[in-house]
């Protein structure tokens, strides 16, 4: 991210900062992509920006994917409480601006697993990177280690469908098995120390992990 943006990123939300607390705002998301989300609110963490949106609900993003963050001039009325899903466009949105958003969304919808999480998932993992290889082998923009990619029929684990495809199918399985926060885990420990541990480990990568990715989900 360019020192340009950094600082109009944080000159945009110290100026909302300064708006009356009874004030109801709302702010236009311009997307390096080209493409807009209208949300709530938004704070900065780090290199992230967590974003309200105006239904209910967090999305986070690298803030290089953010050009410039806007007041919107139009009104829009506060939500129902009850609404707290992230509206489908928002979420559609969101994925068009990802790296590899059109195949998350796609792989995601195909297998039954929440876009968001793959999404946020892919984010921790390998930022993005469909060549990242890790230490102990993992492959890929979903660190697939050499057994999953054997297991799901994957010749070249840098493809990023093929390697998205098999993460996805491993996690859903996961998933199906221990609920999100336990998959989560797995995904990084390992189930053997899922089931040694009778919940997530108590490794300090791990919990940290399983943490990061759903606060970037909107599931915490």
């Amino acid at each position: 991210m360019t020192m340009r943006r950094a600082v109009r990123l944080s000159a945009v939300l110290c100026a909302f900062l300064t708006v009356g607390v009874g004030e109801a705002r709302a702010e236009i998301v311009f997307l390096s992509s080209g493409r807009t989300l209208s949300i709530k609110s938004h704070h900065e963490d780090g290199d992230l920006l967590v974003m309200t949106l105006r239904t209910g609900g967090e999305v986070t993003c690298a803030k290089s994917l953010v050009d410039r963050i806007v007041p919107d001039e139009v009104p829009h009325p506060d939500p129902e409480p009850e609404a707290t899903e992230p509206d489908t466009a928002d979420v559609q949105s969101l994925l068009q601006a990802t790296p590899y958003g059109e195949i998350i969304s796609a792989m995601s919808e195909a297998h039954g697993v929440d876009p968001l999480l793959v999404r946020a998932l892919i984010q921790v993992e390998s930022k993005y990177n469909p060549r990242a290889r890790s230490s102990r082998g993992a492959m890929g923009l979903m660190q697939l280690m050499p057994q999953t990619a054997r297991e799901y029929k994957v010749r070249n684990p840098y493809d990023p469908r093929a390697n998205i495809e098999a993460g996805i199918k491993k996690l859903k399985t996961l998933i199906d098995k221990w609920g999100v926060e336990l998959a989560l885990a797995a995904y990084n420990a390992g189930e053997g120390a899922v089931m040694r541990f009778n919940g997530v480990p108590p490794y300090r990568e791990t919990r940290s992990y399983v943490s990061r990715i759903l606060s970037i989900a909107g599931l915490r």
